[in-house]
């Protein structure tokens, strides 16, 4: 059966000049390909008539669906659905669910209502309405050609929110695709060159429906097998047996066999293990800490953290020697051990961890390279330490020293050198 292929149109000026990312695209993307729809080209254009116009024209040959984000809402350079009306062939009306929806909305909110706010409730006469229940903006739907192109908010929640209770329902209902499944390996310490070399002969002999993809990240690898097939009964246990016979191959390098943050997998062997964890940050600032409290559950196990910038944070809030940062350094691995040990004891934790650097300009010290960051976690009788050259810039490497030392911990904590 052919593949049923998609395009994801963004629309705004502001991604095309880089003041906002465009998450919609990976979102989106992330939604079609479990139902087995390809996305073959994802597209940015300006707030112009023309640009979307032109993006139309060029891209509706080439899928079965048309999704576009942007460009819908009350103001002047929201032109997305006048220019889809005209595009279309239809006329303005209006969609009485929607005024009532957008009525209700500012009155709830007791925000002052305004004339322009009513054209939201404006929709081309040739399109279905997607409803949107949490923003004023309704997505629409076209029909041309047997293809059908979709048009949503750009505000992600929005989009979101009209993706899940109307788009995914209904390309589930009506594109019947291949079977598609995913199985991950999630690997630390080794990079992709030493695993590839390691399972070249499975890799090797996958079949030709099954495909093998490295993800490389800082100290973490993810192998991704992607199984295309027409039943997913029989697909599913096939591809689990390929993920077996790598992570049995790659032994202690596995960490996990889902697809998993290395902050999930962490706070899953303490939450196992029935321990805690307690931080004290210095260059990270709080990050690692963000990072842990993003899982529901942490409170399970993770007791809390300081940030201690300053030195002088780190001596009268963590109680390190001052003796030990003037002897060796604030970037040293004796501090980075007194951290972790003292956070430990300030907040009772089972483990301690601790981590000091200069990650990018504007933290020399003239003594330390740009890039040097001290890890180390303690248990109280036993403590490790590593340290850190990371070459990036300033945001890189504290995301890099994150997950090096979430990676430290892991390590630590499940005795693994």
């Amino acid at each position: 059966m052919p593949k049923t292929k998609a395009v994801i149109i963004t629309i705004g000026d502001e991604l095309l000049i880089g003041q906002t990312i465009d998450t919609n695209s990976a979102w989106i993307a992330k939604q079609l390909n479990p139902l087995g729809i390809d996305v073959v080209r994802r597209v940015a254009v300006g707030d112009t008539e023309d640009a979307i116009r032109y993006a139309l024209d060029e891209e509706l040959p080439k899928a079965d669906i048309i999704l576009l984000t942007g460009g819908l809402g009350p103001t002047a350079d929201d032109i997305t659905k006048p220019l889809l009306c005209e595009y279309f062939g239809g006329k303005m009306i209006v969609d009485e669910r929607v005024r009532t929806h957008v009525t209700d909305m500012f009155q709830r909110r007791n925000r002052p209502f305004l004339e322009r706010n009513l054209k939201q409730a404006e929709v081309p006469d040739v399109c279905t309405v997607l409803f949107n229940r949490i923003g004023t903006a309704p997505g629409m739907l076209f029909h041309k050609d047997g293809k059908i192109v979709i048009s949503m908010p750009g505000v992600p929640f929005e989009m979101v929110a009209i993706m899940e209770d109307e788009v995914l329902p209904l390309l589930k209902a009506k594109y019947i695709s291949d079977a598609i499944v995913h199985k991950t390996i999630v690997t630390i310490g080794e990079g992709e060159s030493f695993i590839a070399e390691k399972i070249e002969d499975i890799e090797t002999a996958l079949p030709k429906h099954i495909k093998l993809a490295y993800l490389p990240s800082p100290g973490l690898v993810k192998l991704r097998l992607t199984g295309h097939g027409d039943d997913k009964a029989v697909l599913e246990p096939e591809v689990a047996r390929y993920q077996d016979k790598i992570a049995e191959r790659l032994g202690n390098i596995v960490v996990a066999k889902e697809d998993l943050t290395i902050e999930e997998i962490l706070g899953l062997s303490l939450k196992q293990k029935g321990k805690t964890l307690a931080l004290a940050e210095s260059c990270t600032g709080g990050y690692i800490s963000h990072l842990i409290t993003q899982i529901p559950g942490a409170s399970e196990y993770f007791k809390g953290g300081v940030v201690s910038y300053l030195n002088a944070i780190k001596t009268s809030v963590l109680h390190v020697d001052a003796a030990i940062i003037e002897a060796h350094g604030v970037v040293s691995e004796q501090v980075a051990s007194a951290m972790a040990q003292q956070v430990r004891n300030l907040l009772k934790s089972d483990y301690g961890f601790g981590v000091t650097g200069i990650l990018g300009p504007g933290m020399e010290d003239g003594k330390v390279s740009l890039g040097t960051v001290w890890i180390a976690v303690s248990d109280g009788n036993e403590t490790t330490t590593k340290q850190l050259k990371l070459f990036y810039d300033r945001i890189r490497n504290k995301e890099s020293a994150a997950t090096l030392g979430m990676m430290l911990m892991w390590k630590f904590i499940n005795h693994i050198s």
